[in-house]
């Protein structure tokens, strides 16, 4: 990741980052050790669920001048939390065939010491992070790894792929298109461009993967902060 030039050093980015973990009530920041340099923050600590890693991890993206995380908070279960992997298995089966969105028989699931891992294909990106969130906040889950391949059954032309999302860039209120430059490369799209801040990067990927038959994204956005 190229870095950021912000006018934000890293230590008032650490001190913004740390008091945003204060802030959003899913955490308890004393659990929390924040270290930053160079714009990307790096989070250390042991916290007693998933959900609480993941909070933390959205916490620290939404601080302004951060322009990547590390996510190094491990998560260790108190023992009236730990739990059968069959159980965690059943349980992330119900919760995907649950969601209406998600065509669940297309998802394998396998949990190993409370590990779930995803495999499979779906047609569409949101389909992948839905399958997701709909296992990192069961019961018992200690990390989550998505493998879900997208596999889209349509086929749309470079040349319309790159101006439908130019388009829907331009639509967005959190992005600057002129910011932001699409390539396509058969179904593959490749982000390039400089934004203000990681919602933006963010947003921008989000909008090239709503296309229809984009197969994969690569974002080579550069968070810089003036």
């Amino acid at each position: 990741m190229t870095t950021a030039t912000t006018n934000r050093t890293d230590g008032q980015i650490q001190r913004a980052v740390l008091d945003e973990l204060k802030w959003d009530p899913r955490i308890q920041p004393n659990e929390i050790g924040v270290a930053v340099r160079n714009g990307v923050a790096t989070l250390t600590g042991t916290v007693d669920s998933f959900t609480k890693k993941w909070a933390a991890e959205e916490a620290a993206h939404d601080v302004a001048g951060v322009v990547a995380v590390a996510n190094d908070i491990e998560v260790r279960l108190p023992t009236d939390a730990k739990r059968l992997d069959s159980d965690i298995a059943a349980d992330a089966v119900r919760a995907l065939d649950y969601d209406a969105l998600l065509p669940a028989e297309n998802v394998e699931v396998t949990v190993s010491q409370g590990w779930v891992t995803l495999r499979g294909e779906v047609e569409w990106q949101f389909q992948r992070r839905a399958a997701e969130r709909a296992v990192r906040r069961l019961a018992g889950v200690r990390g989550v790894t998505n493998l879900l391949l997208v596999r889209p059954r349509v086929r749309t032309s470079p040349a319309e792929l790159k101006q439908q999302i130019g388009a829907a860039l331009v639509r967005n209120a959190q992005t600057d298109a002129q910011q932001i430059s699409v390539e396509v490369v058969g179904n593959k799209i490749v982000l390039r461009g400089e934004v203000r801040s990681w919602a933006e990067k963010t947003a921008a990927e989000r909008i090239a993967w709503a296309a229809p038959g984009v197969s994969e994204v690569d974002n080579k956005i550069i968070v810089t902060v003036p």
